[in-house]
């Protein structure tokens, strides 16, 4: 008897993977290359099968939502080798279970294709004739300690689902779950078994093209996590049309019940059902589901087990003394029995020998069931945390916290209990709240603010990740505490990360940083890249051109040793400090080069498509906007004000920065400040903008087509088609946008073509703006092709220092230099630009600490001693 796809003689194998040309010529994959069916997955399943050979072998295999790891993965489950499944993005991850597990066949991406490194031809190891896959229980770290699952665990848990489900061939899901990762598996396997198709993609649910794929091809199911619903909100899920939906399924941890009753009335109303389920790698996925018909009134069940499997609940007389408050009656720990319940643990290559060593999964759940049959899980037995003496249930605390609006993850330890939320949380009211909740004194929780909560790749909460950066270093001093210069490091010295990460939190102002902090993460914008990147050069001794997307980890590797190193300086730094030189001096005048202030609009765009046009969410986004527009504002009108009561010529309207709206547009001294005026309509407008959902979408799907568009509108004021009355035309706001938004375009320009495009713009329009003033437009139109294609330019150390300062303090030298430079003009005119650029540089560094100082004012104001401000950590470095 031939066997099947190159099966081994005498190993078994998972049903469903061999069954695959059964299901004939319907759709088993969609690509990006097409589609692919039952029939033609079988053929390359079984090719791939005799690749792998007839030598029963350990298969490490990276997994993706792709064809090709699917094809791996069921050929190895075909021909019966086992399969050390991984995450695919990891490299650490990779090579920590490479070491640990030692495979004989390691299966990974290479040159666009999945390359086959066959360690050696036969096996190393004792393998188990059951054991088919071995999964990490959390998905996502390198720890040692995997799940054997076999066969019939594979395919049970397959069964069970397709029948609750009601999966039918017609159906076609979205892989929203990466394959490493039990509940994104068992979509892949409990579909292939009924031969439905799977729309094989790595999009996220906050991509616009994910919706577009998934129509095009008629899903009809997708799978999500509690963060899974968080992203839906964002995008609009609500108002979606999607004709051929018929259910999402929830799982990987938690959905608040009152999310839970939001979208299974959601659903009812669109028509399709809403499936809460709970499980565990160690029982293959699921154990438990909510029928859609209950979840609205039982919102906060699991509801009952999968078809084969059964609960019990063992009782807590054992633990109960333990308790600091007693669960209630009926509760005990959550004990499931089924087919699908693990082999047992590996905890080394010996231990895949073993075979059964588990009957039973205790689930370290605590849970009841209700009068309706209903389970309900009301805390976790192995969470708690035992802090003065008390026990604390930190699952408790979150879902408490949860009520309030506030998403938390919680851990301790003996000492205290650690509360991580996001920053835009008052920490203070948290600390007191779950001080109040587990009767606690305030002194023992610690609130930590982090700029995102840490999640593993599944989506669920990386507990791992926020104790690592939430861990109180035992030698680091806080970010206040005064320590002498940290020297810059040699070519082959790593860089100190905790010097790196005061400089962070003192630039920045945030008490989050770790060593996966970014300055553009962070906040970051131009008002403080500057001084930034000149304090980390000194720092670093060397500065990449990519330095604020880089982690604070990253910057402190040490750097490739180079025979020689060579000082640049960035365009738009040198192009901010030379215009503000050339802007002064004009109007002394000193000399007359005319055209900086024009420039500078175009740079003011491209600094904000490069630090606030990030791949945060919509609202992070919009908050570090407003944050640098209130930057700009409050030292603006500040000064202003001080102008138009100590001097003449200028107008109320001036104060308020609205003087090209409702000014009298009789004086020269009015459009003084058109500069500053302009910058910040733009700010607002393009915040606003962006503020919209459907806008928000298409700006991250065409990042340079969307300013490209932008700046082509912006032509129809440029010229003023509109017949507006602008009195002086090269100052009014609504001309002179499309140099910001062209600024934007270059800052997203990827290709050379893209680059021509907006440089050929620029050359086209700019002619006209100044009549009878061609160096004025010479200026611009060098100053921005520059910025279009030269990234950086030759410099010195010195320069660099020089061309910073001015750089940083140009808004703050634009401000003061109309009172400043008259008093010495008449004079010395290098006098008044020399006392003009000082006084300016003075102003910048009183306005930018009052700035750094008044966020913690204001809480300190507006709270108690318990605030937040007594709650916020030292900044961690800590993973």
């Amino acid at each position: 008897m031939t066997l099947p796809f190159g099966q081994l003689p005498g190993v078994r194998t998972v049903p469903f993977a061999q069954d695959l040309a059964t299901h004939g010529d319907r759709t088993a994959l969609i690509t990006h290359d097409g589609e692919v069916s039952y029939r033609e997955l079988a053929a390359r399943v079984a090719a791939t099968a005799r690749r792998l050979g007839r030598d029963r072998r350990l298969v490490l295999l990276t997994g993706a939502n792709t064809a090709e790891a699917l094809v791996f993965y069921l050929a190895a489950l075909t021909a019966g080798h086992p399969v050390l499944l991984v995450p695919g993005d990891s490299a650490e991850t990779v090579r920590s279970l490479v070491a640990a597990y030692d495979p004989d066949v390691v299966v990974r991406p290479a040159d666009g294709e999945r390359a086959v490194h066959e360690r050696r031809a036969g096996s190393a190891h004792v393998l188990h004739p059951d054991l088919a896959l071995l999964l990490s229980t959390s998905g996502s770290t390198g720890s040692p300690k995997l799940v054997r699952l076999s066969h019939d665990n594979l395919q049970a848990n397959a069964e069970s689902i397709a029948a609750y489900l009601d999966i039918r061939d017609s159906d076609r899901a979205a892989t929203t779950l990466p394959m490493h990762y039990c509940y994104g598996l068992s979509v892949l396997n409990s579909h292939l078994l009924r031969g439905a198709g799977l729309i094989l993609t790595d999009l996220s649910v906050a991509d616009p093209r994910f919706w577009e794929l998934f129509r095009l091809h008629r899903g009809s199911t997708f799978a999500g996590v509690p963060y899974t619903f968080d992203l839906l909100d964002r995008v609009g899920f609500a108002t979606m049309r999607l004709p051929h939906l018929r259910y999402i399924t929830q799982a990987g941890g938690r959905l608040a019940p009152e999310r839970v009753t939001h979208y299974a009335t959601l659903g009812r109303r669109a028509g399709w059902d809403l499936f809460v389920m709970y499980g565990q790698t160690e029982a293959t996925a699921r154990m438990a589901y909510l029928p859609p018909g209950l979840a609205a009134a039982h919102p906060q069940a699991i509801g009952i087990p999968v078809p084969g499997g059964s609960f019990r609940l063992r009782p807590l007389s054992d633990q109960a003394p333990h308790l600091a408050d007693p669960p209630g009656e009926g509760v005990g720990e959550l004990v499931y029995t089924g087919p699908n319940v693990m082999l047992g643990y590996a905890e080394s290559p010996a231990d895949l020998r073993l075979g059964r060593t588990v009957r039973e999964l205790c689930t370290g759940d605590l849970a009841r069931r209700t009068d309706d049959g209903l389970y309900e899980v009301v805390g976790r037995s192995s969470r708690f945390a035992k802090i003065l003496g008390l026990r604390v249930d930190p699952q408790r605390v979150e879902a408490m916290l949860e009520r309030h609006g506030v998403t938390a993850y919680c851990t301790g330890d003996d000492e205290e209990l650690v509360v991580a939320v996001a920053d835009d949380v008052d920490a203070g009211q948290v600390r007191r709240l779950v001080a109040g909740e587990c009767g606690l004194p305030v002194r023992a929780v610690r609130v930590c603010v982090l700029v995102e909560l840490p999640r593993l790749a599944s989506g669920k909460p990386d507990y791992r990740t926020v104790r690592e950066r939430t861990r109180r270093p035992e030698n680091v001093p806080a970010a206040t505490t005064a320590s002498p210069p940290a020297q810059a490091p040699t070519d082959t010295e790593p860089a100190d990360p905790v010097a790196l990460g005061r400089l962070y939190a003192e630039i920045l102002d945030r008490a989050d940083v770790s060593e996966d902090s970014t300055f553009v993460g962070l906040g970051g914008d131009s008002l403080c890249y500057v001084e930034m990147s000149l304090r980390l050069e000194r720092l670093l001794g060397h500065l990449p051109a990519d330095w604020h997307e880089l982690t604070i980890r990253d910057l402190c590797r040490p750097p490739r040793r180079r025979a020689t190193r060579r000082r640049t300086l960035e365009t738009g730094v040198a192009l901010r400090a030379v215009a503000i030189v050339l802007i002064v001096g004009s109007h002394i005048p000193l000399f007359l080069v005319q055209g900086g202030a024009h420039v500078l609009l175009g740079v003011a765009g491209f600094n904000f498509a490069r630090f606030h046009l990030t791949a945060a969410p919509r609202r992070e986004r919009l908050r570090h906007t407003w944050h640098s527009i209130g930057r700009i504002i409050a030292p603006s009108v500040a000064w202003i004000a001080l102008a138009v009561l100590l001097t003449p010529g200028y107008d109320p309207e001036n104060v308020f920065l609205l003087n090209s709206v409702l000014g009298s547009h009789e004086g020269r001294q009015e459009w003084h400040y058109w500069f500053v005026e302009a910058l910040v309509y733009f700010l607002i407008a393009t915040v606003l903008c962006l503020a919209v959902p459907v806008l928000d979408r298409a700006e991250r799907r065409w990042p340079f087509a969307f300013p490209a568009v932008l700046a082509a509108l912006a032509l129809v004021t440029r010229y003023n088609l509109l017949g507006f009355d602008l009195r002086v035309r090269h100052l009014a706001a609504v001309v002179v946008f499309w140099l910001f938004a062209l600024g934007w375009a270059a800052a997203k320009a990827s290709t050379v073509w893209q680059r021509l495009l907006v440089n050929a713009a620029v050359l086209a329009t700019v002619p006209g703006l100044f009549p009878d003033q061609q160096q004025r437009e010479l200026v611009v139109m060098a100053g921005l092709t520059l910025l279009v294609w030269i990234p950086s330019l030759p410099s010195l150390g010195p320069l660099n220092r020089v061309a910073g300062v001015l750089a940083s303090s140009s808004l703050y030298i634009y401000l003061t230099h109309w009172q400043v430079y008259p008093l010495l003009a008449d004079r010395s005119p290098l006098s008044a630009l020399v006392l003009s650029l000082a006084v300016g540089i003075g102003y910048a560094t009183v306005a930018t600490r009052v700035m750094r100082r008044l966020p913690a004012l204001l809480r300190r104001g507006g709270r108690g001693d318990d605030g937040p401000r007594a709650a916020r950590p030292v900044p961690q470095l800590h993973g």
